[in-house]
């Protein structure tokens, strides 16, 4: 008998377009729960910089894209996180439909190139439903979706469910030459980084809360 290897159901070119479509449905019912939430084009793309060490969920750039005569924003939702699933993709876009409210009402609602969000954007996230709490390091940042807005936007939760069959994996940080020889530089999905020693490492796994993926070690255990 001849094996057979199994193959995706949905090939990668179709599989993204579905996500991308399934996250413009949900951007269109936001919008028509709440107007002031601009028209975008959304994208998929990359949230890790390996050379910066930087991650990200999502971002909102106003004016990103020409259409017909006009600019319009751009939602970036990140590869990385659609492995979180349905509700924190969602959370994502709503977190992003915030600063489009900003954008729409002229409201200044972050500061440090767009790290730390004030309490402006957490009225506007509030307005959206999200539960908003503050970040030592970026602010009113960490937005969640509720069970109210779940059922709000059940059908869409439902779509984004269908369609969420891929994610990207983060770049990797480069470790330092200089690092030392006794710790092993080890990073998560998420693209969050630590040195540990071997030993530690092998005792059991460390898992990141943020991702709840492993740290795995950059460099192979020999």
């Amino acid at each position: 008998m001849t094996a057979v290897s199994a193959e995706p159901t949905t090939p990668p070119p179709q599989a993204a377009s579905a996500v991308v479509a399934a996250l413009e449905d949900a951007w269109a019912a936001i919008r028509a729960h709440h107007p002031d939430v601009p028209q975008v084009v959304v994208i998929l793309g990359a949230g890790s910089e390996a050379r910066r060490g930087l991650f990200k969920w999502g971002h909102f750039a106003a004016a990103r894209w020409h259409i017909a005569g006009s600019n319009h924003p751009e939602v970036l939702v990140s590869g990385e996180g659609l492995h979180r699933g349905p509700r924190a993709v969602l959370a994502t876009l709503l977190h992003e439909a915030a600063h489009g409210l900003a954008n729409t009402r002229s409201i200044k609602d972050t500061s440090r190139q767009g790290r730390w969000h004030n309490r402006r954007y957490a009225t506007l996230a509030g307005e959206l439903g999200l539960t908003v709490t503050v970040d030592t390091a970026t602010g009113w940042s960490q937005t969640r979706l509720t069970d109210q807005l779940a059922d709000r936007y059940a059908d869409q939760l439902a779509g984004l469910d269908k369609a969420l069959g891929l994610w990207r994996h983060a770049e990797r940080p480069q470790e330092p030459a200089t690092g030392s020889r006794n710790l092993l530089a080890c990073s998560c999905a998420c693209g969050r980084k630590l040195r540990v020693a071997r030993a530690t490492l092998e005792q059991a796994p460390i898992i990141c809360v943020a991702c709840e993926e492993r740290f795995e070690p950059e460099r192979a255990l020999t």
